[in-house]
């Protein structure tokens, strides 16, 4: 039986592509930066890979916020600050709180059902995580938030597992799941961590040998799968 759910944030709650497009344009806009959409979507690319390459321990988090600048600006050959941009970007950034479809009626329905406790993990750093929470107001529906950066250990390392767990009275792995919708970061580190996985596959993306315990297409089909749970 499931009491424990790990709940990830970024497009699974929140629509984080989204707020990064909005963020990026404005950020070259307040530059004086020329940004067409092919510009915002290597961009999209090259932050991905970045994030990739900090979970498998490639990067710093510091390398990662202004080293995703630097390659982008020399793809380019734009004569630009990566420090600049990014100084501009994470306050506008932190704006952004868009749901994703179903997002806000997931939330509502856990507080309505009262058999879970309900946990937010999510990879980020403090000062673009905590405003986008606060704003989205969805922070009442969690009993405590898991900021990578605060924990001192991002997902998928068991570390930051290990430091979420520690803040839960009478934790057991047994009775815990983590729900999001990146397999190298959410799905990996549950895993690695010996809890329970379910995927959020909204886009319906084939799996290779990384394969979760269980699989929505749609966060209306979370809750019901919990409840499947025994």
């Amino acid at each position: 039986m499931i009491k424990n759910v790990f709940l990830d944030l970024d497009d699974t709650i929140l629509d984080f592509q989204k707020g990064e497009r909005k963020a990026i344009g404005l950020t070259f806009k307040k530059m004086g930066l020329p940004c067409d959409k092919e510009t915002v979507e290597r961009y999209i690319e090259i932050n991905l890979s970045c994030w990739k390459a900090l979970e498998r321990g490639e990067m710093t988090k510091d390398e990662v916020l202004i080293g995703r600048f630097s390659m982008l600006f020399e793809e380019l050959s734009v004569d630009a600050s990566p420090t600049e941009a990014q100084n501009i970007y994470e306050p506008l950034l932190s704006k952004e709180h868009d749901f994703l479809p179903g997002a806000e009626e997931l939330l509502q329905a856990f507080e309505t059902s009262g058999k879970y406790d309900l946990y937010m993990a999510t990879n980020g750093i403090p000062t673009v995580q905590k405003p986008r929470i606060a704003d989205s107001g969805i922070g009442k529906y969690f009993k405590d938030i898991f900021i990578s950066e605060e924990i001192g250990s991002a997902k998928p390392n068991i570390e930051y597992f290990k430091g979420c767990f520690a803040r839960i009275t009478d934790f057991k792995p047994e009775e815990t799941i983590i729900v999001g919708d990146s397999l190298s970061s959410d799905i990996k580190g549950g895993k690695n961590a010996g809890i329970l996985t379910c995927h959020f596959n909204r886009f319906n993306t084939p799996y290779g040998e990384l394969k979760p315990d269980y699989t929505i297409t749609d966060l209306s089909e979370l809750i019901p799968l919990l409840d499947s749970i025994k």
